[in-house]
């Protein structure tokens, strides 16, 4: 199967990228990978997406921009790239199944997943009390006791940003220091509503069935063994996100952390006619609306290059 764009990834990222470039009339291809719609399908209630007076819920908001992307005559597939050839053009791409694709331009956008702790319960709350994300579910904390868990940057700025709505945040760390930069700690020092737990793991998320709902968190001492509950409604889990882009390693060029490096302003990657777009290549502000934004602008250039190409 071949198309003048591939896109990868079915998030708001890949979702805009397949509307403009169908607009664009380059008949694009979308494969939709492992999570259809992307991580927002696992987020319940959106409040923070431009255009909604209500609450919306993410799976929704997916399905409506896949059912516009399809309206303008982006080609949805169901499958899973397996392997990818960046070496030539045209690029070639295979499914799980062993379906072939090759295209001029591609276009990434295949996101990133949290890191989770690993715990059953933790699965069980997923949405209910248990994020990844303070700044899309922390105003649902509002006057709250909460826990963030971690101690990099992500967990010093998710435990003060959450301040804004809980009544407490407890931070809780594995190591006897965070790994935070000095600012952070001083902010955390400084604030009255955070307490930091160190030493200190999550091994349970205890909650009710009816309605599901976290009320506590049994957590235990690295060192002395001693185990705890700690009374809480919420537990944000900010240990980091690992990009999805384990298939173009060696292909493109990547910062430390895995996630693909672009020119300034642009989605431009270090392959001409490969473009990255979303928390593939953003580990900054990981948001639906910036996403969508890097979608549009993937589009665009992808649509520049092709007409190049072309000439």
């Amino acid at each position: 199967m071949h198309a003048n764009t591939i896109i990868l990834g079915s998030g708001p990222a890949g979702a805009t990228a397949a509307i403009y470039a169908a607009r664009a009339m380059l008949e694009p291809i979308v494969i939709c990978g492992l999570q259809p719609g992307g991580q927002l399908t696992i987020t319940t209630e959106v409040e923070n997406y431009p255009g909604f007076a209500q609450a919306i819920q993410g799976t929704w908001l997916m399905e409506q921009m896949q059912a516009q992307a399809e309206h303008v005559g982006a080609k949805i597939i169901a499958d899973t790239i397996t392997s990818v050839d960046l070496g030539k053009r045209p690029f070639t791409l295979i499914g799980d199944g062993g379906a072939r694709y090759s295209t001029e331009s591609l276009i990434i956008a295949t996101g990133a997943t949290a890191n989770w702790l690993e715990i059953p319960s933790e699965q069980k709350f997923k949405g209910f009390g248990v994020s990844a994300c303070a700044t899309c579910d922390g105003f649902f904390f509002r006057g709250k006791d909460i826990a963030v868990v971690g101690g990099g940057n992500t967990a010093a700025e998710e435990a003060l940003y959450l301040t804004n709505f809980a009544n407490k945040v407890t931070l809780i760390h594995r190591r006897e220091g965070l790994r935070a930069d000095r600012t952070n700690q001083q902010r955390l020092a400084a604030n009255p509503k955070i307490e930091i737990l160190y030493e200190t793991v999550v091994e349970d998320v205890i909650g009710t069935d009816q309605p599901l709902s976290v009320t506590s968190l049994r957590l235990r001492h690295v060192t002395s063994g001693a185990k705890r509950d700690l009374p809480v409604e919420g537990l944000f889990v900010a240990i980091g996100h690992s990009p999805q882009t384990s298939l173009f390693r060696g292909q493109l060029e990547m910062d430390g952390d895995g996630y693909i490096k672009t020119l300034p302003d642009s989605t431009r990657t270090s392959v001409p006619g490969v473009f990255a777009a979303g928390d593939v290549k953003d580990k900054i502000f990981r948001q639906a609306v910036t996403a969508a934004g890097m979608g549009c602008m993937a589009a665009l250039e992808a649509e520049r290059f092709l007409a190049t190409l072309h000439h």
